[in-house]
């Protein structure tokens, strides 16, 4: 009997590790290549640490003069919040569009939705080229259409004015995966929600503000948070568009580190530049979570909510009832 107890606990203990033997592989990488290379930029953020050489220990110097010795450290900061601001709406009102339309029961739709995915899965560097081509002043579609109505015909990564926008075009290209995640979400609604609304008299406007966006917010949280953290990191198409011109109108953020760190060969220095990037998102992620509480309705939330609606409602006609037999 004691031998039978002994083989099974044997096995529970063997069952109970199996799960994080499949998993290790991933611990195994996580560890090597996510947190073991963040723990040590943190220590590179302490020394001048060259490519070739020997790293100097120097404490916050590099953060001392990121903040007080380096005016495009700002310049950069300010030019990425802006394409931030562009960048992130219209990424959302992008995807939501297109998941609109595609839930349509129109014949021929799959072909639409893998159009409007394809982008997504796209290399960086491939769309940097397309996109240079189209922005191109002599041969560009834009400007070629923009000729036939008689419009201005920019100089699309030439001219300071135009050079952001072209890349916050070039960056909202990519929306299949937003778009499918909204779309997935969309499709879930019970339909008899719609009908019902339907039947009260409420047009379509009024069910999307009514029932869709609010069925939908906890998604639209996560693409917000998906979409700041995208637009504060954006690199690949700055980089082959426009590295940075024209008179450092793009000059993201993420290149400024990137330039830093294998242009300037200053390691410590893009280190300290990257760790600060890496808080402000941090900050801008706990900010929107924060705010979530006032406009992200989650289903179980609505349930207890409508709850306990109906038993203040069921308390409150019980007590109409009982003054209503005393009196």
């Amino acid at each position: 009997m004691p031998i039978k107890k002994k083989k099974e606990k044997k096995f529970t203990l063997i069952r109970k590790r199996v799960p994080y033997l499949f998993i290790l592989p991933w611990i195994i990488g996580y560890l090597a290549f996510t947190l073991g290379p963040l723990a040590f930029s943190l220590v590179m953020s302490l020394f001048d640490w060259p490519i070739a050489g020997e790293a100097k220990f120097i404490g916050i110097a590099n953060f001392t003069k990121m903040f007080t010795a380096d005016p495009q450290f700002y310049n950069s900061l300010f030019i990425t919040f802006k394409f931030a601001l562009i960048f992130v709406p219209l990424n959302l009102g992008v995807a939501l569009i297109l998941a609109l339309l595609i839930t349509q029961p129109i014949k021929g739709m799959k072909f639409f939705r893998t159009i409007f995915y394809l982008p997504a899965v796209v290399s960086g560097v491939a769309v940097s080229i397309i996109w240079g081509w189209m922005f191109n002043t002599e041969y560009g579609v834009f400007n070629y259409l923009l000729s036939f109505l008689g419009l201005e015909e920019p100089s699309w990564l030439i001219d300071p004015k135009w050079a952001i926008v072209a890349i916050v075009i070039a960056s909202a290209w990519g929306v299949g995966t937003m778009m499918l995640i909204f779309y997935t979400d969309i499709k879930s609604i019970p339909h008899d929600m719609y009908e019902a609304a339907a039947i009260d008299g409420a047009g379509v406007i009024r069910q999307f503000i009514s029932i869709t966006i609010p069925s939908i917010t906890p998604t639209i949280l996560f693409n917000v948070i998906t979409s700041v953290i995208a637009a504060l990191q954006q690199l690949t198409l700055v980089l082959l568009l426009t590295g940075g011109g024209p008179l450092k109108s793009t000059y993201f953020y993420g290149l400024f580190v990137y330039n830093n760190a294998f242009k300037h060969h200053e390691l410590g220095y893009a280190s300290a530049n990257a760790w600060f990037m890496f808080i402000i998102i941090m900050l801008f992620t706990l900010m929107i979570f924060k705010s979530s509480s006032a406009w992200v309705f989650y289903e179980a939330e609505v349930k207890k909510e409508k709850k306990e609606k109906r038993e203040k409602k069921k308390k409150s006609e019980v007590k109409n009832n009982e003054d209503f037999q005393k009196a």
